[in-house]
């Protein structure tokens, strides 16, 4: 019901992920990311809490492979699970429970890991890899173009109605958090749309957030 692509940007140390399902709100349960850390996508049968643990495990030194072993040995009902998992030194490790459903596939790529169940073609994952590592600029950049290029190659079995995209780098808070939590049609065009919107303001609620004095003014109450 999920394909994602969790990355890192080898130049920023910046860590994404960037997700498509059919299910709703996509983005409430399944990315979890820790700037500086690493990021997880936890998928097919979600249960959000492997994210939080695999992080925890991250952030002790753990490595991805030994990190996501611990956590899924820990929990019942593994064979449910899909869990990618990235460090904040690009390295990846990666889980297809023998219950993940319909047709899933996974690529561990060059600072990248992808993965997706319930897919049109295995080749869907094999194209957000390859598009990911091929793409030039920022990591938000790249990431909508391995979750486009997912689409063009088929996406999921059937229509998919959600979309999430989520970055953190050097702050503990993301510096991209959008989400389309439900569209009839095209939830990942929405969310490029809102990325178009959003990126040129990014940076300004950065300084907003660091020095309120050097903040800019869009012109809404209490924003002058």
């Amino acid at each position: 019901m999920t394909f994602s692509i969790a990355a890192r940007c080898a130049e920023t140390g910046q860590l994404g992920i960037a997700l498509s399902s059919s299910s709703i709100a996509v983005g409430a349960r399944c990315p979890w990311l820790l700037a500086g850390v690493g990021a997880v996508s936890s998928q097919n049968i979600t249960l959000p809490m492997l994210g939080q643990q695999i992080l925890a495990h991250l952030e002790q030194g753990i490595k991805p492979e030994d990190a996501l072993e611990r956590v899924l040995s820990s929990n019942g009902f593994s064979e449910y699970r899909q869990v990618t998992v990235i460090d904040s030194h690009g390295e990846t490790a990666v889980f297809s429970g023998e219950k993940t459903l319909g047709t899933y596939n996974v690529v561990q790529g060059k600072n990248c890991v992808a993965a997706g169940n319930m897919l049109a073609d295995k080749e869907v994952i094999t194209a957000m890899a390859t598009t990911f590592e091929q793409t030039h600029g920022q990591l938000t950049d790249r990431l909508m173009a391995a979750l486009q290029a997912a689409l063009t190659k088929g996406g999921e079995a059937g229509p998919v109605h959600s979309a999430a995209i989520k970055v953190v780098g050097d702050y503990t808070w993301p510096i991209v958090d959008l989400r389309v939590d439900w569209a009839d049609e095209d939830p990942i065009g929405e969310l490029a749309h809102l990325w178009l919107a959003y990126e040129p303001q990014m940076q300004a609620y950065i300084t907003r957030a660091i020095d309120p004095r050097e903040a800019p003014s869009y012109g809404v109450p209490g924003n002058e």
